[in-house]
């Protein structure tokens, strides 16, 4: 068992090294929290990041998109833009991804060993193509697609 924790140590030591490489904290700072965790007494609230952490995220995630609109930075569309071809593409997009992100998120609980390739894959994007750290969601939908799920 100690030898699977050192290759999940070295995983996480890999991954904020291409954090760092490739300037992005999220992936820097999480990788480094989790070895933090993993490496301490801080360990016992692994399973509680686990088991809430996406929904935590996600939660953040969607306050920091509001917030501009809260904040009076961007203005509620009136009701001429809502007619707009633009609006309702928009809509029906957001509708599809959340969707997906959701069908996404079954799978990943149906078959977790998926979850180290997606997690792969979204490093790779994040460090190398420029993305953000939220694809796995989506990029699970994509597979669970793919797979007939």
């Amino acid at each position: 068992m100690s030898l699977q924790l050192n290759m999940i140590a070295l995983l996480l030591v890999i991954l904020i090294i291409l954090g760092v490489v490739s300037h992005n904290s999220a992936i820097t700072i999480s990788a480094a929290v989790l070895l933090i965790m993993q490496q301490t007494f801080l360990s016992q609230y692994i399973p509680f990041v686990e088991k809430y952490g996406l929904k935590i995220g996600i939660i953040i995630l969607t306050a920091g998109v509001l917030s501009p609109l809260v904040s009076g930075k961007i203005k509620l569309p009136n009701l001429a833009d809502f007619l707009s071809w633009k609006m309702a593409l928009s809509i029906v997009v957001g509708v599809f991804v959340a969707w997906l992100a959701g069908k996404g998120v079954s799978l990943m609980g149906e078959q977790p060993v998926l979850v180290t390739g997606l997690l792969i894959g979204t490093v790779v994007g994040v460090a190398f193509l420029g993305g953000i750290p939220v694809g796995p969601l989506i990029a699970a939908g994509i597979l669970a697609l793919l797979l007939g799920k």
